[in-house]
């Protein structure tokens, strides 16, 4: 392995990490933010996303060897103490684990669905903001065997450090693309042969009540607003039965009980 020690903060071969959580909300060209154990592994193994390094803090190295010899043999790995690791960061690193990953080229979401299989279970999100809920979502999607999660124009991005790390690292093994114009997407999912349904608290069909059918896009919307009108009046409605005095749940437990009943798993 490729172990480099720093011992500056201010040391430019760690730039990419300063200040991670300024700049993870202005972006960083190109970059994303991986962050633990678990995360690292996926973001090594499963080759979604190219690697640039990892900055790793001194009494974690030997515990990461075995998923660090996953990296090609000139990944730069940086080494630091704990103080260090924390004034590069702008903050204490606990977990004491980072790397950095490179976006590439997003490709349409049109893209992704024509290549999606004939049996096919896609996420379709809309105005879904928090990140939370969006790594929630992803952790659920990877669970109960997504094919892809497809996020309109107003969604936070996947890649953002939090989501990925309350995704548990399924937002770097899931297949995701996004799309502008909502209702063309739909018509462009009516063509490929996909059934469209849309989760809402007033949802025509009990969710228990209804059938998988071979290609689904199950969409989700942001909580409180829920999906638009507009949108729910075009697509077949279903609805998770709860208790008569509750509204409704957390758009990411919804996404939970709604994948396990369509999971072909």
């Amino acid at each position: 392995m490729n172990i480099i020690p720093i011992d500056d903060p201010g040391d430019p071969r760690v730039a990419a990490y300063l200040h991670i959580r300024e700049r993870d909300l202005v972006g960083r060209q190109g970059r994303f933010v991986a962050e633990g154990k678990v995360v690292l592994d996926l973001l090594l193994s499963t080759g979604r996303f190219a690697a640039e390094s990892a900055l790793i803090l001194e009494n974690r190295l030997a515990g990461l060897q075995e998923i660090l010899r996953k990296a090609p043999s000139d990944f730069p790995v940086y080494v630091a103490a704990g103080k260090v690791m924390d004034r590069i960061a702008g903050f204490h690193m606990h977990r004491g684990v980072l790397a950095i990953g490179m976006r590439g080229d997003p490709a349409p979401a049109e893209l992704l669905v024509q290549d999606l299989p004939r049996q096919a279970l896609a996420v379709v999100l809309v105005g879904i903001s928090n990140h939370d809920n969006m790594g929630a979502i992803f952790r659920n999607a990877a669970a109960f065997g997504a094919d892809a999660v497809l996020l309109d124009r107003t969604c936070c991005d996947p890649l953002y450090r939090k989501a990925i790390r309350v995704s548990v690292g399924a937002a770097l093994k899931v297949p995701f693309a996004s799309f502008n114009d909502t209702a063309a997407f739909t018509a462009t999912l009516d063509r490929l042969g996909f059934s469209q349904f849309a989760l809402s608290p007033s949802g025509s069909t009990d969710i228990r009540d209804a059938e998988r059918p071979p290609r689904l896009a199950l969409y989700l919307g942001t909580e409180g607003e829920g999906l638009p009108q507009e949108l729910l009046a075009r697509l077949h409605t279903v609805r998770i039965a709860m208790a008569e005095d509750f509204d409704s749940l957390n758009v990411a437990a919804a996404s939970a009980v709604a994948l396990h009943h369509f999971s072909n798993r």
